[in-house]
């Protein structure tokens, strides 16, 4: 069941995902909203406080990536509650992957009305870095001195609620989620993936969406090889990151 309704991601899930983002939340060229959620877990024993969060609670992060249908593309479960989100995700195997441009995204387009090519991004909140592959908001206090920056923010943050949609909906269906789950921490990993995936069922078979595509291809394609070279040299990534960021801008401030 895993295999069909948590799938590896395809070109062609991507590519579902990019086509929904642009048409119903208008933010072209994403391909998933980013996220970690706080599991609440009985603390384990002799792990000292690796587990313990800023929320005042023992929790394991459940870090997602989701679609415009609030459907898991990617998920990462484990990672421990004190660690951010940001830390999170560039330890986690789909980070590291997505850090060598080997997640099969699509070929890089150019934003409407705009003519060079734009990579497709994930979008997050401030808690992750600024990536050539994944967009946050500006600081709130530069934003409120640029109405364009701020413009900008309103779009992402409006599209990348579908995350913590998804992770409302997980919890009000499966009611474990509100409270201390008690279990070892291998099962409770395992407790938390089996909701997703059928999170992921209930919404292909129960939501009419374009989304409903799955695919069991994997296509292991590198589509950006240049560009994957370019990221190895931080330096030269982070100022790609800033150009991305200018394109989105631009394309939120016709």
């Amino acid at each position: 069941m895993e295999g069909i309704y948590l799938p590896e991601p395809t070109t062609e899930i991507w590519e579902q995902s990019a086509k929904g983002f642009r048409e119903k939340w208008q933010f072209p060229n994403c391909i998933g909203a980013i996220d970690g959620r706080h599991v609440t877990i009985k603390c384990p024993n002799r792990t000292g406080s690796n587990y313990f969060c800023y929320l005042n609670k023992f929790s394991i992060v459940l870090m997602a990536i989701v679609d415009p249908y609030y459907k898991f593309i990617c998920v990462d479960i484990g990672g421990f509650g004190k660690n951010s989100d940001g830390g999170i995700f560039e330890a986690s195997n789909m980070g590291q992957r997505f850090e060598a441009n080997l997640i099969n995204v699509t070929n890089h387009t150019p934003l409407p009305g705009q003519n060079e090519p734009c990579p497709h991004v994930l979008i997050g909140d401030e808690a992750f870095a600024l990536k050539p592959y994944l967009m946050r908001p500006f600081p709130y206090r530069q934003s409120k001195l640029c109405p364009r920056k701020e413009n900008y923010n309103v779009r992402l943050c409006r599209a990348r609620r579908v995350v913590e949609n998804a992770f409302g909906i997980l919890s009000q269906k499966w009611r474990i989620f509100l409270k201390p789950i008690t279990t070892k921490v291998e099962t409770t990993i395992l407790i938390i993936k089996t909701a997703c995936v059928q999170h992921n069922f209930l919404r292909v078979t129960q939501c009419d969406n374009p989304s409903n595509v799955l695919s069991k291809e994997v296509n292991q394609t590198n589509h950006e090889n240049v560009f994957t070279a370019m990221l190895n040299d931080s330096r030269r990534a982070t100022n790609i990151a800033f150009n991305v960021r200018e394109k989105f801008v631009a394309y939120c401030n016709p």
